[in-house]
């Protein structure tokens, strides 16, 4: 489970009113616009970690110390708040690459709020303002390449990056293209459905939920953020120890574009990560 709640994301494509969880049947908008929810059940148990380049097992070990640190000295947990609890998030600023001056390059999807995202020319998020620390801790400039997510590991992975920072799941075919630090953070996957489904709402376990989501056919499209974890988990996957589902898994960009297409009737349901679910239903249904 998380250890924090997630809050709301800014700047996202429209769509209804404040999202409920689970059992709770939300009403739509006045304007008769269709709202979203999350169904409040983890489907998955992940452990985000960061993607450090194979090639440079110093860092590694300097990254590892970092993230023991900042969880022991509370940091990480006032980095989390700010984004969980209502606190004030700070901008990170990105400095232009130099191959002349000693900088810590860092890979990310800047489309995963609360984890990265972008404000103006800043970078915003948890992962953000972890990067600028571990940047000032070894006394490098920091800058943010802003990619494809499918593209962050595999950055790292051809040595144009020093390390991935993207909201990443622990995995083995990852480890193809980057060694994972220590976890700093403990994810899951969950289910987002148009506010007046009321298909989960009797749900109360994650194996009542896939029973449900089994009886869906291929003719049934269930959105993702292309790459993530939800893309391996529709499609099915060895590695991941997902056997899949009936349904036919599209992929976005990010995962607030899945959810818009999923209130404009075009998709049935979404799924993606955890705090990303919650900010991106949030936001949608604050801006009807």
């Amino acid at each position: 489970m998380k250890k924090f709640l997630a809050v709301a994301l800014s700047a996202v494509l429209a769509a209804g009113v404040l999202a409920g969880c689970g059992g709770n049947s939300d009403e739509e908008g006045g304007s008769g616009s269709k709202t979203a929810k999350v169904i409040d059940i983890d489907l998955t148990e992940e452990e985000y970690a960061f993607g450090v380049d194979k090639d440079q097992p110093e860092l590694l070990e300097k990254v590892n110390s970092f993230i023991g640190k900042i969880k022991e000295d509370g940091t990480l947990d006032e980095i989390c708040d700010k984004y969980f609890g209502g606190g004030e998030p700070e901008a990170v600023e990105s400095a232009a690459l130099d191959e002349s001056k000693d900088q810590l390059v860092v890979a990310t999807n800047a489309a995963f709020e609360p984890f990265e995202y972008t404000e103006g020319e800043a970078f915003v998020g948890i992962d953000m303002e972890i990067a600028a620390l571990l940047a000032e801790e070894l006394g490098q400039e920091l800058v943010i390449q802003n990619m494809d997510f499918d593209a962050v590991c595999l950055s790292v992975g051809q040595h144009k990056c020093d390390i991935a920072m993207a909201g990443l799941t622990i995995n083995a075919e990852r480890e193809e293209y980057v060694t994972f630090s220590d976890p700093y953070y403990e994810a899951s996957q969950r289910l987002v459905v148009p506010s007046d489904d009321t298909t989960f709402d009797d749900c109360t376990t994650a194996d009542e939920v896939v029973e449900k989501l089994n009886e869906l056919t291929e003719d049934d499209q269930i959105g993702v953020q292309q790459g993530t974890t939800a893309n391996y988990y529709i499609e099915g996957d060895e590695d991941w120890g997902f056997p899949g589902l009936p349904a036919t898994c599209t992929t976005y960009k990010n995962g607030s574009l899945a959810v818009q297409d999923m209130l404009n009737g075009n998709i049935k349901y979404v799924i993606i990560d955890a705090a990303p679910a919650e900010a991106i239903t949030e936001s949608i249904n604050e801006m009807q």
